[in-house]
């Protein structure tokens, strides 16, 4: 009997990654003829990407892990100033499609077995060129889609916009009507991409929305019960698969010190703040959280990083904080507060001291904070995540607003007491966002 072949194409992301291996791990298990190869695309930028799936290869033998190395270096693509870097997005998809010949060349070598039938592609929603290497083989391609079914609905309705108005976004515009959200969404919580017109940003967003429908479906880590008003109005699409949430539950491994810190404090005490592995902020806005903590009154966790001198950059940890926030603070919180680097927010979130949740709103912090039923305050940084904040907070009414419009790459800087009232409202025994879903 021949065995059953997918092949998964996961963005080298760490959180896209992730969740992609929770997916293959979930599919194997269904049935036991399936397996699964993981193409791994090298790179260069985290390093820890090659760690992480050499330390998952001996745990199912039915994935495997391949690594597809750049033989060219990475296209740049043109930029237009020094004022208009390449976006993000745009990078992100020339560095996927530079590797599709060495991807092609692959499940070329894993077809040549007699003995697998391929049954078809898995791909991230930045690998969506990939469908031309997957109909080389008169195999379906499935985008999964690791954010959430309104923003994939936000996506598929930018091509039908665009052939109506003919061009992309500007800050000025009123209110958007986009099918896959119940409200008005408003033009300062869309994605900063689609108001990118020198960068590559809108020209990005629409080649993803037009290249999906290629595909033979959509796999979202979500679930009907959180966004059924965005599944509904998916009809008219490429089948839609709500398969969430799916999360590595794994919190066996960590931080000892923050275990043990985290032990020590009364049951649904503590406030704890994580901006993702990408989010980080300058001394000024440092300093505005710090005051807001103290004044708070309230037992925290405070992970922070300091920002990448590069463009795109990964954050990385303080060598001090002392530096960085106002005089004296750690003297005058010593007893409540404890501010780290990176934090496993898996382990954070799972504690049970833990009380509530200041958040970039990346889409696995906001299924992780609901499935540990930890309230979020919402404070986006980059990417689609104002649109995130805009989902759980005004549409599904699940979180407290600290901010839905803030953005890393701008100048606003969120005061003191605008942080303090959104800490203590989040913190509240009477809210009515505690009343609705957050039950552990």
């Amino acid at each position: 009997m021949k065995k059953l072949e997918l092949v998964f194409i996961p963005i080298p992301g760490y959180g896209h990654l992730k969740s992609a291996i929770e997916l293959a791990k979930c599919l194997v298990d269904r049935d036991e003829r399936l397996s699964i190869t993981v193409l791994v695309i090298s790179n260069p930028a985290q390093t820890d990407i090659d760690w992480y799936t050499k330390s998952l290869a001996a745990s199912n033998a039915r994935i495997k892990y391949t690594t597809i190395h750049p033989t060219d270096p990475l296209p740049q693509g043109p930029q237009p100033s020094s004022s208009s870097p390449i976006s993000l997005e745009k990078l992100a998809t020339l560095f996927i499609e530079s590797h599709k010949s060495q991807v092609e060349q692959a499940v070329k070598e894993l077809v040549s077995d007699e003995s697998t039938h391929l049954l078809g592609f898995v791909l991230d929603m930045f690998c969506s060129c990939m469908i031309d290497v997957a109909n080389k083989f008169n195999v379906p391609s499935y985008i999964f889609f690791t954010s959430n079914t309104a923003f994939l609905g936000f996506l598929l309705h930018l091509p039908i916009r665009h052939n109506q108005v003919g061009f992309g976004f500007n800050p000025s515009d009123p209110d958007s009507l986009i099918p896959s959200y119940q409200n008005h969404v408003p033009v300062n919580v869309l994605p900063g991409a689609v108001f990118d017109k020198t960068g590559g940003g809108y020209e990005t967003s629409l080649y993803l929305g037009t290249k999906f429908q290629e595909c033979k479906g959509f796999i979202v880590n979500s679930y009907v019960e959180l966004e059924p008003y965005a599944v509904n109005s998916m009809v008219a699409q490429p089948s839609v698969y709500p398969v969430g949430p799916l999360l590595d539950h794994n919190i066996s491994t960590g931080s000892i010190e923050i275990k043990n810190w985290l032990d020590k404090q009364p049951s649904k005490s503590v406030l704890f703040l994580c901006f993702g592995s990408m989010g980080s902020f300058k001394q000024p806005q440092i300093e505005q959280i710090a005051i807001a903590l103290e004044r708070s009154g309230h037992r925290f966790l405070w992970s922070i990083r300091q920002p990448s001198p590069a463009m795109h950059g990964a954050p990385s940890d303080y060598t001090s904080y002392e530096k960085v926030m106002p005089d004296g603070f750690f003297g005058r919180v010593k007893d409540r507060g404890m501010v780290c680097g990176w934090a496993p927010q898996i382990q954070v979130l799972a504690h049970g001291a833990v009380r509530g949740f200041v958040s970039h709103c990346g889409w696995n912090s906001i299924l992780e904070s609901l499935w540990y039923g930890v309230p979020i305050a919402t404070w986006p940084l980059n990417s689609e995540q104002q649109l995130n904040a805009f989902l759980v907070a005004r549409e599904l009414g699940l979180a407290v607003e600290l901010s839905l419009t803030y953005r890393s790459s701008g100048t606003e800087l969120v005061m003191a007491d605008q942080i303090e009232r959104a800490i203590n409202c989040l913190m509240d025994d009477t809210n009515p966002v505690r009343e609705r879903e957050w039950r552990r």
